[in-house]
Formats: structure tokens, sequence, C-alpha cells
């Protein structure tokens, strides 16, 4: 299994500079630097202090919340999902370190330019099914919930180009090419119960409909893949649970 390696220092004032590293991003609950760390392409993601908490319990929030991130990551590794590597985990400073991920872009990015109101992409549709729906079925068979799912939690590598664009060949699922990796594991935790993991097939479901609802196929999809690619002995009951956590959830939008 991959290791961490975390490292206590101690922490100055609250900055947004990071020596060689750049802000690319800047959220609710944290900031992202890019730069370079032992050579290699990095990214570090630095939790806010919350200063409405009380010092010493947000100090404590913060590193259970970093350390579960980075649990979360290296046993989604070990569950053969794609995920960054991790460098380093600095509790004092509130940092994880790890890989930037080169020549990617988010998998809402990729549909919203290359599927959305474009016609002949079913095989395009079927294979990013199948990445996204074995790759959560690989967390959940390892009763990881990832807690935040949404193609811009996604990032998809060596874009996936046809064999008919290179050849002229018929064009089919298995001639195109690409992978997906798994980001923001933030909200990740650790959970064997069929409803948590049906909450989580429903927030991707509720992802999909918000930012590509022109594309119905996509969900259906992925929750076959889901089906046949999950180990967990659950697995029915967690199909189950998400039909019922679905229709909760139609019902609350119909009452408002």
């Amino acid at each position: 299994m991959h290791q961490v390696r975390a490292i206590a220092r101690h922490s100055g004032q609250d900055t947004m500079e990071i020596k060689g590293f750049e802000i690319v991003k800047q959220g609710a609950e944290a900031r992202l630097f890019k730069g370079t760390y032992l050579g290699r392409p990095a990214l570090i993601k630095e939790r806010f202090v919350k200063k409405y908490r009380h010092p010493d319990l947000d100090t404590l929030l913060t590193k259970d919340r970093t350390k579960g991130e980075a649990r979360a990551i290296v046993r989604a590794k070990a569950a053969g999902v794609k995920t960054p590597a991790l460098f380093l985990v600095d509790f004092d400073r509130r940092r994880i370190y790890m890989e930037y991920i080169n020549d990617a872009i988010t998998l809402k990015d990729y549909i919203d330019s290359n599927i959305s109101d474009k016609e002949n992409v079913g095989c395009l549709i079927s294979f990013i099914a199948e990445q996204v729906g074995s790759a959560v079925a690989r967390l959940h068979s390892r009763n990881i919930i990832h807690g935040d799912l949404t193609t811009s939690n996604m990032l998809l590598k060596n874009y996936p180009v046809s064999q008919r664009e290179r050849t002229g060949e018929k064009d089919e699922k298995n001639n195109f090419e690409g992978e997906i990796i798994l980001i923001d594991f933030g909200l990740a935790h650790v959970e064997s119960t069929a409803e948590d993991k049906a909450v989580d097939l429903y927030v991707l479901e509720r992802a999909l409909l918000s930012a590509h609802s022109e594309v119905p196929s996509l969900f259906p999809e992925m929750l076959q893949f889901y089906q046949k690619f999950c180990t967990s002995k659950d697995k029915r009951d967690v199909i189950a649970k998400y039909k019922e956590v679905q229709a909760r959830g139609r019902k609350r939008l119909m009452i408002g």
C-alpha cells in the first residue's frame, strides 16, 4: 500500500503564500497551490483556520479531516482507483502535498466540450459511464464513501480519441483511450452502511442532472456498470436504498 509520510512543524502565521508555489484556487474550506515538490509537479491543499471556533477545537477537527482525507486517498488507491499520489501530510500547517496531474482536464469540461449537444457520441458516453461506474464500485466495495462525487472532482487523463478519427475504422467503445482520476476526498470517510453508499450514488446522480442534463443516459449507464463491478456483499441493499433515497429526494423537490 502506498505510504504517506506525516510531519509536524511549528505553524507560523496563516498566510496565502508558500515559497515556490502559486495559488490556483480558493474555496470555502481550503486553498490550492501549484508548484514543485522534490522535483515533481505538486499540488498543496491547505485548510483554513476557522477563527470562529475555539483554537483547540479547530486544530483537532482540522487534523481529523486532514487525516481522514489522506487515508481515503490511500485506501482508494489500494482499491484500484486512480488518485493523485500523496507526497506529504503536514498536520501543523494543515497541508496535504500531492501529485499534480499534468495533461488532464475535469470530466465536466470534457463532457461539455465533446458530448453535450453532439451527435453520435453513444460510445463516448458508454466509455465514461464504465470508467466512473467501475471507480465508484471499487470505492464502495472497500466501504469508502467519497462524499462529493461530481464531474468537477474527476479528472480525465489521456483524453479519449476514437479509432475512427485516427484510422477511419468503425467507432466502438473499446477504441477509446483515457482514464478517470478521482480527486478531492475532503468529505470522504469509511462507512459500510448501504445508506451511505446509496447517498453517495444519489449525490452523483443529482450532480449529473444539474451539470449535464442534456446527457440523460449517462447516470443510468453508470449505475449499470456500478452494479457490474461492485463486489460488496450488500450491493442489492445499496441499490434498494438508493431507490429509497431517490424517492425521498423527488418528494422534497415536489414539496419544496
